[in-house]
This record gives structure tokens, sequence and C-alpha cells, in this order.
């Protein structure tokens, strides 16, 4: 079985992890989870993250044939139709991204919004199978922190996205709209069904206290013996309960408002208004007297 290359590229100012993903045999790649840099204060965009990604790729002699998306993150905006504009590359997510976009559709009153999925080039489903060069990739759904998360597993590698974190850090929040953490539970299961020596690679680290290092590469056999909410002897309603009484007391994510309405399609932004300007849209609910 032909071991892929992996090289992975970290964004402090999101904890986010992106990685390509190479066949070393065609030098075919993919790349995981592109940040696209965006300052919420100032609304200034740019991809200096995933320049750096294709000027590795480019000194390397990757061919990136393929953005693959673990889900439509709410904490970064995916910088994925830039990927495909500098290489041509095919953008793909969870099948069930329908999902999330009927539920958002209405929230953002993004009425030309479609929500079957074509703003992405290839939608997988469970189970699914297709090549990056010679790697195999196998699809597996895994819901629970949104409807449409997926891993993707490669030979003994699986890109897990938020559903797992470092063993001193857990696992995925559940609260999202879609979300359900007696079903995070049962995926997280499915995952934690691999082989003991299977690498999990995750897509966030913030440092677990006591810890002073970044780090997003574990083990099954690792998050098996020692992950903080999934341990073995954790049952389905204990992890409910804590997963749930954890959830109501996290803050929402920053860039909450704009990755979701920008990454349910496809990482782009409303079309630009005649002032060259593209716009974001922020839902105002009142909540007290006007």
């Amino acid at each position: 079985m032909t071991k892929p290359a992996i090289e992975a590229f970290f964004d402090e100012a999101t904890n986010t992890i992106s990685y390509l993903l190479g066949d070393p045999a065609t030098r075919k790649a993919a790349v995981i989870d592109p940040v696209l840099d965006f300052d919420l204060a100032s609304g200034a965009a740019d991809t200096r993250s995933a320049e750096r990604i294709l000027a590795f790729a480019e000194d390397g002699g990757w061919q990136i044939t393929m953005v693959l998306e673990t889900h439509a993150h709410a904490d970064h905006l995916s910088a994925a139709p830039f990927i495909k504009a500098r290489t041509g590359a095919r953008i793909g997510i969870g099948a069930r991204i329908k999902d999330v976009q009927k539920i958002f559709r209405p929230v953002f009153a993004m009425e030309d919004l479609a929500t079957d999925g074509s703003d992405f080039d290839r939608l997988f489903k469970d189970g699914e199978r297709f090549a990056i060069g010679e790697l195999e990739v196998r699809v597996m759904h895994v819901p629970g922190h949104t409807p449409a998360d997926v891993a993707y597993l490669v030979a003994d590698a699986a890109f897990v996205g938020d559903t797992l974190f470092m063993p001193d850090f857990g696992t995925a929040r559940a609260d999202f709209p879609g979300g359900d953490a007696r079903t995070l539970y049962r995926s997280i299961h499915r995952l934690l069904d691999l082989p003991r020596e299977t690498r999990l690679f995750l897509c966030h680290d913030y440092k677990a206290p006591g810890r002073d290092d970044y780090r997003w590469e574990t083990t099954v056999d690792e998050q098996l013996r020692s992950n903080v909410h999934v341990a073995e002897g954790m049952d389905e309603d204990g992890f409910v309960a804590l997963r749930e009484s954890r959830d109501k007391g996290l803050a929402v994510p920053k860039l909450l408002l704009p990755s979701i309405q920008v990454n349910i399609r496809a990482g782009r932004f409303e079309e630009a208004q005649d002032n060259g300007v593209n716009y974001l849209r922020i839902p105002v609910k009142w909540t007290g007297g006007v």
C-alpha cells in the first residue's frame, strides 16, 4: 500500500490546520480545508495562507487536482475558489451539504443560493471512493458537529475535520443548527473502530490547558486510551450529557456569520456590487425595546 505524503499548514489566527495530501508516485495532490485569511474588523481578505500551500506544491512538483472540505466550517472562510482558480482543482465536500444549505438559506435570506450542492464540483456519499493519483481515498460520513461532516481515509491516515480534537482537548461541539451530540458520539466511534494504529489528522488545535505547543496528529489508539470525552469507558449517555453541558458554555465562533454564508457556497462570496465590493450579511435580531 502506497503511503501518502502529508504536509500540514497551521493558521494560528483561526487555529486551523490545512493539509497537502500527495501521491508520491504520480505527484498528484489534494488540499484539505484551506484557509482564506479574513480580518473581521476591517473586512480585509487575502490569500497568503493558500499561497503558502501553492508555493510548497510548486517547489515539490505537486499537481493539485482536488480541494477537499471536511464540512462547511464556522470558524474560518475557505480558500477553495482561489486554489481552484490557480490550479483547476475540483472542490469536493460531503453530499449532506445540501442539508446545511437548506438550514442557512433562510437565515441569511440568500435567495440566490441553490440548495442542491451545485456550488461544489463533487458531492461525496458515505463509503464513496475516489483517486488522487494512485492513492485511493474513502469517504466516511461522520455527522454530529454538522449534518455534512465527512472524514477522508487514505491508507493508514484519516483526515477527520472537527469531529475529534487532540485527546487532551476532546471533541467537537454539537450545538450548531443540525448538530446533535448523540449522532456525534456514534460518528466518533465509527472512526475509533478503525485500526488502532490509524493516524488521525485534525482540523484544529487550541492548546489544551497545561500544553504549550500546537498539535494536530494523533492515533485511534491514543484517542481510545486518553481522550477526555470519549476514552474507553465513556458510554453514549454520559458523552451526550457531557457534550451538551459543555456546549452551553461555549462562545459563538468569531467568524461564524461570514464563514457559514461563504462556505456553503463553496467559499464564494455573493457577487460584487456595482462599486466592485463584495458584501456579507449580518442578521439582526432585536432582543429588547427599540
